[in-house]
């Protein structure tokens, strides 16, 4: 039988940013040094197979501090990539755990933001998606009641601050960029003496991911967004492509999910992937349409990425070798 003729549009940048590949290496580093098990407080990237392949190594991933056994309280913990409210280290200093805290440096830079609003008196308006940890983290780095959620324009009509020209804003680095651009355009029209933050809260990895996007997704029969359901920047993405005009859009954790036959007959698929999509499972779905298709790859690049955030300090003595990290990146 022949096989109908298929394009594959593969972003790039895609997949796994500076952050969330520290993150990992973190663990797996902590994982040699230390030896299992290693405790992991949450998901430590929204991805099941990275947390899978971690719990294989020896991770144990806990919701939260006293499940961790008084037999191992010796061995390290670690914080996730999403960052943490000040309580959350403060309680691991009160079980005297060893902890190491693999935060984003990118999210950690949008908590001294926001902290540096409060210092120079201003409340402080958080753009971003209520419930989301690194949300969590932000709102739990200042007291109670000195910060405010919005999610969206409507959200900034209802607000009523106490000082109108004491605000100062900073927004969740995963937003899509353009709906977080009507959301400050409503905060500058409501107040206009608001404080923008110092630098663009939302990180370069989720800028590119959605600028390439924006460019791949154009006449697009489909496009495969590789991603868990509570990763909000993939989820953003899947929005990205169907307003930058490709028919149809769906997020991917694994091959397996794919229905073909909801997705019939294509000649041009786009793919992407969210930051913390492993590239090993960007491989399995493009096998997966070669097995079906007579596929070919179009690279859509719109940058190169080289930034790389180094690990914690008590971990730059440990070798990483291509092959620790081949459970994500694949063999080479």
């Amino acid at each position: 039988m022949n096989k109908t003729s298929l394009t594959i549009r593969l972003c790039g940048p895609r997949g796994f940013c500076a952050g969330v590949d520290r993150a990992i290496q973190i663990v797996v580093l902590a994982l040699k040094k230390y030896g299992a098990p290693v405790y992991v407080r949450h998901e430590i990237v929204h991805n099941r197979f990275v947390v899978e392949g971690l719990e294989q190594l020896g991770a144990i991933f806990v919701a939260e501090l006293d499940e961790i056994p008084a037999e191992h309280h010796t061995q390290p913990v670690i914080f996730s990539a999403h960052g943490v409210a000040k309580s959350v280290p403060a309680d691991a200093d009160a079980r005297n755990l060893f902890y190491l805290d693999a935060t984003c440096p990118l999210v950690s830079k949008v908590h001294k933001q926001a902290m540096r609003h409060e210092r120079l008196g201003r409340h402080v308006v958080l753009i971003g998606h209520k419930g989301h940890p690194e949300v969590i983290g932000t709102m739990g780095q200042l007291p109670p009641g000195a910060v405010t959620l919005v999610e969206t324009a409507a959200d900034v009509d209802a607000l009523e601050p106490a000082d109108p020209a004491a605000l100062g804003f900073v927004t969740q680095t995963t937003l899509s960029v353009d709906d977080t651009a009507d959301v400050i355009a409503r905060l500058n029209a409501r107040f206009p003496q608001i404080t923008a933050p110092a630098a663009e809260s939302i990180c370069y990895a989720t800028t590119n991911r959605q600028d390439a996007v924006k460019q791949a997704a154009p006449g697009c029969d489909l496009f495969v967004v590789v991603g868990a359901p509570n990763s909000s920047n993939s989820k953003r993405l899947v929005e990205v492509a169907l307003k930058a005009g490709a028919k149809k859009s769906i997020l991917l954790q694994r091959a397996h999910e794919i229905d073909w036959d909801a997705i019939g007959d294509i000649g041009l698929l786009g793919l992407s992937a969210g930051a913390s999509a492993p590239e090993v499972v960007v491989a399995e779905i493009i096998d997966a349409f070669k097995s079906r298709f007579d596929a070919t790859i179009e690279l859509a690049e719109t940058v190169q990425e080289n930034e790389n955030f180094m690990v914690n300090r008590e971990l730059r003595d440990v070798e990483l070798t291509p092959a620790d990290m081949a459970f994500v990146n694949g063999a080479g």
